[in-house]
């Protein structure tokens, strides 16, 4: 696949696909243990995942420049 997106946009880009691979796993986790492995899982799992990645998606971009100073910190050069 041909590159497309700007270097410039990279932790955007970054950022999304970590904030909605995490939180559809976790949210997939989050309602088997609530509600179970019923037929109507799948569409359980993804009405409760979009609203979550709506919540992790901003999260992470406003996080993760606070985690890169603490790893800044911890790493030996």
């Amino acid at each position: 696949m041909k590159p497309f997106v700007h270097k410039r946009h990279e932790h955007l880009v970054f950022g999304l696909l970590l904030s909605g691979m995490m939180s559809f796993i976790v949210s997939g986790i989050s309602t088997i243990l609530a509600r179970g492995v019923t037929p109507g899982l799948p569409l359980q799992w993804f009405g409760a995942w979009i609203p979550s990645w709506a919540i992790a998606f901003p999260a992470v971009l406003v996080v993760a420049p606070f985690v890169r100073r603490i790893l800044h910190r911890l790493v030996i050069p």
